[in-house]
C-alpha cells in the first residue's frame, strides 16, 4: 500500500520578510521560523507514525525537518535530501547552494544526500524554473514516494512547489496586506479565490502548514494525490473538491501570474 504523505511548507526564512532579501542565495530560517518549528514539532499528531523524512536539499527545508521532525529524528529515522522537490524559482532565494557547501554545513546532521547530483543547483535543464521542467520532476517525485514501503512519510519542501507536487493550486497567487478587496479567477461560471490584499506571497501555503494526502488509486503514470478529508477539515475547508479541468485553470492562471512576478516561465499544458 502506498504511504501516506504529511506534506510541509517550510518555516520563516530570512527572504519571507522582505522582498528585497530574494537576493539572497539560499537563506536560514529566521528566530521566528525556528520557534515555528518547534511550535509545529509540537502539535504534528503524527510523529509515531513516520517512518521516513524527505526534504529539499535548500537551507531552510532542511532546517525545518529536523527541527519539526525531531522526535522521529532521535529514534532514528532517515531524512533523504531529494532536489526534485527543490523551490520552483531561479531567484537566488530560492537557488540551492552548492552540494559540497550544504554537506559540509550539515555533515554533523542525519541527513542522507545521496541522491542529490552536482548539477541541482544550476536552475537548468531538469532543474530549470519553467512549468513544463516542474511539472515533470514533480511527477519524479510522486512516483518515487509512492514506491516507498514507509507507512507514512513527512515531506519538508515549499509554498511554489507545493501547488505542482498536490495539483491543487488555490491560493497560489495570494497576496498578503490590506487595502484590496480579494482577486477572483474566472472558470466557466465560477469565481476562486485567488489573489488577496498588497504584498505578493505566491503561495496558499502558509509557513510551516501541513496536510496529509494519500496517492489515488489507478493513476500509476502521473501518481496523483488527494488530500485526506481529516486534513481538509483540520484546516476548515468545506469547499467541495475543483475538477480536473478547474485546476487545469487554475494553474495557468497561477503560473501566469508567477512569470508577471519574475519567479518562472508558463508553459501551457
Amino acid at each position: 500500500m502506498a504511504p501516506t504523505l504529511h506534506l510541509v511548507r517550510h518555516a520563516q526564512a530570512v527572504h519571507n520578510l522582505t522582498r528585497a532579501n530574494h537576493s539572497m542565495l539560499d537563506p536560514p530560517l529566521t528566530p521566528l521560523g525556528e520557534e515555528q518549528c518547534r511550535d509545529l514539532c509540537t502539535k504534528f499528531p503524527y510523529h509515531s507514525s513516520i517512518n521516513l523524512v524527505i526534504t529539499s536539499p535548500l537551507r531552510r527545508t532542511i532546517q525545518t525537518s529536523l527541527l519539526a521532525f525531531e522526535p522521529g529524528i532521535s529514534r532514528g529515522i532517515e531524512c533523504i535530501a531529494l532536489p526534485e522537490v527543490q523551490e520552483t524559482s531561479d531567484l537566488p532565494c530560492d537557488t540551492g547552494s552548492n552540494l559540497s557547501v550544504i554537506k559540509e554545513d550539515f555533515k554533523a546532521k542525519p541527513v542522507n544526500f545521496t541522491l542529490v547530483p552536482d548539477d541541482w543547483d544550476s536552475k537548468q535543464g531538469k532543474w530549470a524554473a519553467n512549468t513544463n521542467a516542474i511539472e515533470a520532476r514533480c511527477r519524479e517525485a510522486r512516483k518515487w514516494l509512492k514506491e516507498r514501503d514507509e507507512e507514512a512519510i513527512g515531506v519538508v519542501t515549499h509554498g511554489g512547489l507545493l501547488h505542482y507536487l498536490t495539483g491543487d493550486w488555490t491560493g497560489a497567487g495570494k497576496f498578503q496586506g490590506k487595502g484590496k478587496e480579494p482577486l477572483l479567477c474566472r472558470i466557466k461560471k465560477k469565481l476562486f479565490p485567488f489573489a488577496y490584499g498588497t504584498r505578493y506571497i505566491g503561495t496558499g501555503w502558509e509557513n510551516v502548514e501541513f496536510r496529509s494526502y494519500r496517492f489515488v488509486d489507478g493513476d500509476d503514470e502521473n501518481a496523483s494525490m488527494k488530500e485526506t478529508q481529516q486534513s481538509r477539515q483540520r484546516r476548515g475547508n468545506k469547499d467541495k473538491p475543483l475538477t480536473k479541468e478547474e485546476k487545469v485553470q487554475l494553474r495557468e492562471t497561477a503560473a501566469k501570474t508567477w512569470e508577471e512576478q519574475g519567479y518562472e516561465k508558463f508553459s501551457k499544458v
